[in-house]
């Protein structure tokens, strides 16, 4: 019941706040409430793919069919994401974390920009395309292109930069030393506020390999047995 409220609120304030920015607000570049707003939804936005995610480990929800309707949802309004080729993609993930089986990692390169454009690629589909190029047509109707492009198509951008950094580059990069294994996975050091502020405790990844049934809102727990903080 819990995993199914937090992706309710999750799916609302990323809803009510991109609705408010985009009928509110204009794209100012010289006002620094442009910035503010552009980052708030960028952090909504990787709540959001973080919900999705939690749907592909069946967290969200014991009924598998509610845990595939917040996936779908959420990938689709992410950036019109194929659901279904996600949580395929996953799966190999986490059978091959950081190996040339791994669908998210690209063993040719560690150059950071490099990787990142391989791992869009991989998951970008015509269908996604045609979707996004739809929906902009559909809501330049009533809403100016400048803050449909500042609102809506930005912060899903920066949001896939702060999903791949902290969830995929930093953990899984190389060299991949004993203290990564068996997941060659690492998690970020400093405080539980700024691995929440940084990715939804996602940057605690060792954690999530490792114990893949729990969910985001829960992995700061798991860092703190790892780290001896409290008994386990």
């Amino acid at each position: 019941m819990m995993g199914v409220l937090i992706a309710i609120v999750v799916l609302l304030f990323w809803l009510a706040h991109l609705t408010y920015s985009l009928i509110f607000l204009q794209a100012d570049a010289s006002s620094v409430w442009t910035y503010f707003h552009v980052a708030v939804q960028a952090y909504l936005y990787t709540g959001l793919f973080i919900t999705g995610h939690d749907a592909m480990h069946g967290l969200i929800s014991r009924k598998q069919s509610l845990n595939n309707l917040f996936g779908w949802i959420s990938s689709l309004l992410f950036a019109g994401l194929s659901y279904q080729k996600l949580r395929t993609n996953h799966y190999l993930h986490h059978q091959f974390p950081a190996t040339e089986k791994d669908p998210d990692y690209y063993i040719r390169s560690q150059n950071f920009f490099v990787w990142w454009f391989v791992f869009l690629k991989r998951y970008a589909t015509i269908w996604q395309f045609l979707f996004m190029a739809v929906a902009f047509n559909i809501l330049k109707i009533w809403i100016e292109v400048p803050e449909l492009v500042v609102f809506w198509i930005v912060p899903a951008v920066l949001a896939t930069f702060q999903l791949f950094f902290v969830g995929t580059y930093l953990p899984h990069r190389e060299p991949h030393s004993e203290s990564m294994q068996p997941h060659r996975a690492r998690s970020q050091r400093g405080p539980h506020w700024w691995a929440m502020l940084s990715c939804y405790f996602f940057g605690y990844h060792w954690e999530h390999h490792e114990i893949p049934r729990i969910p985001w809102w829960q992995l700061y727990r798991e860092r703190d047995k790892r780290k001896g903080e409290v008994p386990a």
